[in-house]
């Protein structure tokens, strides 16, 4: 692998210092890669692709001709963090989940952070995740959220920042197993000389945590994934979670609440009872005799079922409304209130475009700030002013001043780099990182998680929706003795 022409000027790379040499504790790393040719990583490539078609490993994209079934996107050459620095990043991962659980129990209940008035009410009088019909609910435990999937990005200053915050149904942790598996095939020589810590639990850990908010004191509860069908572009991930769990992988039609307020399970030998429901549908589509009465998609009647703890469901409905890039920006507040503590994580420097001084700001700087709605995913939405035209950027401007509740402004961060097999050569492209948090009984975080890569040169977008790719991630404790 050459790297004598890697361009690194002003970027972080996560590999390499500036001076071209590998960071201490990845000497060994960039030593194997380097004694690989590029045709040697271009076979490697290959015969992952050829993995990936054979495991029909796939997303799915919404587009206006229809729904396009796509190969997982994947680079081989691993993306790097030292276990030394991933504790810091764990202890601060389950500090903000366990402030923002706690968030999302007060305003269903108490609200007394806003009473308080370190958030102000209207952040909840116009928020579009603000389910009503949540009040006055108690889930176990208090855990609202119980996985979690938040995206964290590395500066040029070298800092780890998160980005957002993703706790409605968040998505990709099959895909970062699957990363492990593929590049374990592609690179045994790296694994035998690094302690790369190990992925393999998530699921045990998963288990562990939907059988902890199971109203039946079972050993083996009735677990099932319910999935919106076969076109959700999240699909191989809900079929993946269900064969990793054992559980039954379900769709709403599959399901029926009994007049017990239990919900129960179609099968050939009759009904059979169901205790946790590990639901990958929107609040909106989950219940018809609550939300949408037009959906097809959820179960009518489950609400009833949660609210008599007659069921579990992960993530419990209402938990969106700490979704929402708008009360991202109140998160550091929620940390040093609820836990008297100072964030281990900090947030990227954001302003609130519905504050009349600070959507000021904005709008007189939108070429040199990254523009986002407040409830859109998947990188919609998203306007780089330094990057944007003046067409685009007054056109930006106008949905600003029209709904200024919708949306946040964001410092640019030039993200961290990771060398990325491109056309004939080695060059950087930029990475973020989703790690997946657990909480129940316990807390637990992956060890690293899915990097997200964008393959466009320069180009700042990672998701896969969008053009980007994935890389396995290593959170190394260094070589073996």
């Amino acid at each position: 692998m050459n790297l004598d022409r890697y361009p690194l000027a002003g970027l972080y790379d996560e590999l390499l210092t500036p001076q071209g040499r590998a960071r201490p504790g990845l000497e060994r790393m960039l030593t194997t890669l380097q004694e690989l040719s590029y045709q040697e990583l271009a076979a490697c490539r290959s015969d992952a692709e050829q993995a990936i078609a054979t495991m029909g490993i796939t997303f799915t994209v919404y587009s206006e001709a229809g729904n396009i079934d796509r190969q997982w996107p994947y680079d081989v050459i691993p993306r790097p963090i030292l276990h030394s620095e991933w504790k810091q990043v764990e202890r601060g991962l389950v500090q903000r989940l366990t402030a923002l659980n706690l968030f999302i129990g007060d305003v269903y209940n108490d609200q007394r952070i806003i009473r308080d008035q370190v958030v102000p009410a209207q952040l909840l009088h116009t928020s579009k995740n603000f389910r009503k019909e949540c009040q006055g609910m108690k889930p176990a435990q208090g855990v609202w959220a119980h996985i979690c999937g938040t995206d964290l990005v590395r500066g040029s200053d070298g800092v780890m920042y998160v980005l957002e915050d993703n706790l409605r149904v968040p998505s990709g942790v099959s895909y970062m197993l699957e990363n492990r598996r593929l590049t374990k095939l592609a690179f045994p020589e790296l694994f035998e000389n690094y302690s790369v810590r190990r992925l393999g639990g998530y699921a045990i850990h998963l288990f562990e945590t939907l059988n902890s908010i199971s109203p039946r004191p079972l050993d083996y509860p009735e677990i099932v994934v319910l999935t919106p069908g076969i076109y959700n572009s999240a699909y191989f991930e809900h079929s993946f979670l269900a064969r990793q769990l054992g559980a039954e992988l379900v769709e709403g039609t599959d399901l029926v609440v009994g007049d017990d307020d239990c919900v129960y399970m179609k099968t050939i030998a009759g009904l059979a009872p169901v205790d946790v429901v590990y639901r990958r549908i929107d609040d909106l589509f989950l219940d018809p005799e609550v939300f949408r009465n037009d959906s097809v998609l959820g179960v009518p009647g489950i609400m009833r079922a949660w609210r008599n703890g007659k069921v579990g469901l992960a993530n419990a409905p209402g938990a969106g409304v700490a979704d929402d890039k708008l009360v991202y920006t109140y998160v550091p507040d929620m940390i040093r209130y609820y836990l008297d503590e100072d964030p281990l994580l900090p947030n990227v420097p954001s302003y609130r475009c519905d504050d009349d001084q600070q959507r000021r700001h904005v709008l007189a700087n939108l070429d040199k700030l990254v523009l986002k709605p407040a409830n859109e995913s998947g990188g919609y939405g998203i306007v780089i002013g330094p990057q944007a035209s003046r067409a685009t950027l007054a056109q930006v401007a106008q949905r600003i001043k029209a709904d200024p509740r919708g949306y946040i402004a964001q410092l640019p961060v030039n993200l961290s780099t990771v060398p990325t097999l491109c056309d004939g050569r080695i060059e950087p492209r930029h990475v973020d990182l989703r790690p997946f948090v657990l909480q129940g009984d316990d807390s637990y975080v992956t060890a690293g998680g899915l990097t997200r890569v964008a393959l466009t040169p320069g180009s700042l977008i990672v998701n896969s929706s969008q053009g980007g790719g994935s890389k396995d991630t290593w959170v190394i404790a260094g070589g073996r003795n």
